[in-house]
């Protein structure tokens, strides 16, 4: 059954967007307009064993063979290949669920490719659910939904929004009178197979997102978990698949106003259409990856995870809770030597599980001293960038931060400056203006960026080309190296990661912004593997040589220092960046308040 035509990645609606939103906060507008009744669902959970799926038993094999005490089994994805041959892999591996929680899918190449291989799992008897953000659920990518009126497919839109879905321009205009919910979005980002492997990280579904445009492509990161980990991830996923504001797309469009929607073609001629973009993607001869030689690093680990409840409930002429939610949306204190969430209270801010605690009698590892130093102050941290600072707050010596859209709010900025006061050393890359795809994201932190080095942190920007080409040295990982495409294809990172002291590696789905920290929804991955943070650290650190100005303040202003060997050349004002783009980033930046960036 077809359910996508191609689409282009189109950057310029996140800009639409932000207009948007900065119009309706100038204009005073307020919410209208009403969801649809909510129709009685059904609640539903991870599976309860996944310990007997082939995937179960084939984890649990290689811990075996791995000689560890440790039940939480992790890898870097490095580059758009590991990421889109590992989920492909998952699709085809699972006997049981399937899992899936996106920001966005995009009605594309890659995609179908991917979500064709869904059907097939649901066809074969796998129970497959998908949640989406519906932020992008207009246009060609409404086709999407489409998933939900496949059998064995349930599909929900999580804090759905009035408006048409034919048209993206008219979708986004149709949020200037529902401000406040159009702007906080589930942001998180999971793909989970039989509950015993599963995939989180900042990537979004889409061309852009595995290297398959032939320009604007984002350099990008995930991180594979094995084992109780994956338990973890999959309570969270439970947690917003039966709240209150995940609708059933039936609720709210049809398939036959779907297929109305669609382009003017009969069903063989997209089935044609379709099959004839997967076969001339960049992802068509991919195989998927080998599950069985993926080299897993065994270290203990806890998932942060913000309650759907940050989001404000559906507005007051939609229905009331239902009560399939999980309880408790606040941070609790969870009993000692927990380590799995699945075995207390949900928590927004989870724990380890008992099951990998130290044997009695055995000295504990420094992995899990790590991870016990960093417990208490990250419990009671009421959403994930709040438990993030409280992790700079427990560095000692060494802190390097990821996020392509950083703009520090004041806790941000005062944890910075705690750290420093500490001696620490603070590096963090995030894009150019260049490299950036949100123009006014950039310029919230070109604002601080002067405060930022007098303190002394150390900023590095991604280099969007280089001599034509994106940089080769860019983030690589255990499974290959996360680099942008290469030819004339412009490189944009959208990874987003923490390494602290060389021991505690963060991977996940939010950026250090006020956005992130007061909007959306978010989820992370925190691994206490010093190989792990060792392999993060060393080639974070490669990106900063090799792809990256180092941005310095000088007696005669800023300059961005081109890395020592390359032919870039020293700038004085946003390098690669046009005129007309740094004039409006001049001119508009200044009007965009820092919590809607």
């Amino acid at each position: 059954m077809p359910f996508l035509l191609p689409a282009r990645f189109d950057r310029a609606r996140r800009r639409l967007a932000l207009y948007g939103l900065l119009c309706a906060s100038a204009l005073g507008l307020t919410a209208c307009g009403s969801l649809p009744p909510m129709p009685p669902r059904t609640a539903s959970t991870a599976l309860a064993a996944p310990q007997a799926t082939p995937l179960g038993q084939m984890v649990q094999n290689q811990r075996q063979a791995a000689g560890t005490r440790y039940t939480s089994g992790f890898t870097l994805l490095g580059g758009a290949q590991a990421a889109f041959t590992s989920r492909l892999a998952l699709v085809q591996a699972a006997t049981q669920t399937l899992d899936l929680q996106y920001y966005a899918i995009h009605a594309d190449a890659s995609t179908a490719r991917l979500l064709e291989a869904l059907v097939q799992a649901a066809q074969r008897g796998v129970r497959v659910r998908v949640l989406l953000d519906d932020f992008h659920g207009a246009g060609k990518n409404a086709q999407v939904m489409r998933l939900a009126f496949v059998p064995g497919i349930e599909m929900r839109m999580f804090n759905p929004l009035t408006g048409p879905r034919g048209s993206t321009m008219l979708r986004a205009l149709s949020t200037l009178t529902d401000f406040q919910r159009a702007q906080q979005r589930m942001h998180n980002k999971l793909f989970i197979a039989d509950n015993s492997i599963g995939i989180t990280g900042g990537r979004n579904l889409g061309d852009a997102y595995f290297d398959a445009l032939d320009s604007d492509n984002f350099i990008d990161l995930d991180v594979m978990a094995a084992g109780a980990a994956v338990r973890q991830l999959s309570t969270s996923f439970d947690r917003y698949w039966n709240d209150a504001r995940a609708y059933p797309v039936s609720a709210l469009v049809s398939e036959r106003e779907l297929l109305r929607l669609r382009a003017r073609t009969s069903e063989d001629q997209e089935q044609a259409l379709v099959q004839a973009a997967i076969a001339t993607s960049k992802t068509a001869e991919l195989q998927p990856m080998d599950l069985q030689a993926v080299p897993w690093i065994w270290a203990p680990a806890l998932v942060l995870a913000d309650a759907p409840g940050k989001i404000p409930p559906p507005p007051e002429d939609a229905p009331p809770d239902t009560g399939l939610a999980a309880p408790g949306d606040t941070a609790a204190t969870p009993p000692a030597d927990a380590e799995d969430s699945h075995a207390s209270q949900l928590l927004p801010i989870r724990l380890p599980s008992t099951q990998e605690a130290t044997p009695r009698g055995q000295p504990t590892s420094p992995n899990r001293q790590a991870l016990r130093q960093v417990l208490a102050p990250v419990v009671g941290q009421d959403n994930v960038v709040s438990g993030l600072l409280a992790l700079i707050d427990q560095a000692s010596n060494d802190i390097l931060i990821v996020s392509p859209y950083f703009v520090p709010g004041d806790d941000m900025k005062q944890a910075f400056a705690r750290a420093r006061a500490r001696g620490i050393r603070l590096r963090i890359l995030t894009n150019s203006l260049a490299s950036n795809d949100a123009p006014l994201a950039h310029a919230g932190y070109a604002r601080h960026r002067l405060a930022l080095l007098q303190q002394g942190i150390e900023l590095y920007e991604l280099r969007s080309l280089q001599d034509g080409r994106v940089g080769t040295g860019t983030l690589r990982g255990t499974a290959g190296t996360i680099t942008g495409s290469q030819g004339q294809s412009r490189a944009m990172l959208h990874s987003k990661m923490l390494v602290l002291d060389h021991k505690l590696t963060v991977v996940g789905s939010m950026n250090l912004d006020m956005r992130s920290q007061l909007q959306n929804t978010e989820i992370a991955l925190l691994i206490a593997s010093r190989q792990l943070a060792q392999e993060a650290t060393a080639n974070i650190e490669a990106t900063l040589q090799e792809a990256a100005w180092r941005v310095e303040d000088t007696p005669h202003g800023l300059v961005w220092r081109a890395p020592a060997g390359s032919d870039w050349g020293d700038r004085r004002s946003e390098p690669d960046a046009s005129l007309p783009l740094r004039l409006m980033i001049q001119l508009i930046g200044p009007l965009a308040p820092d919590h809607l960036l």
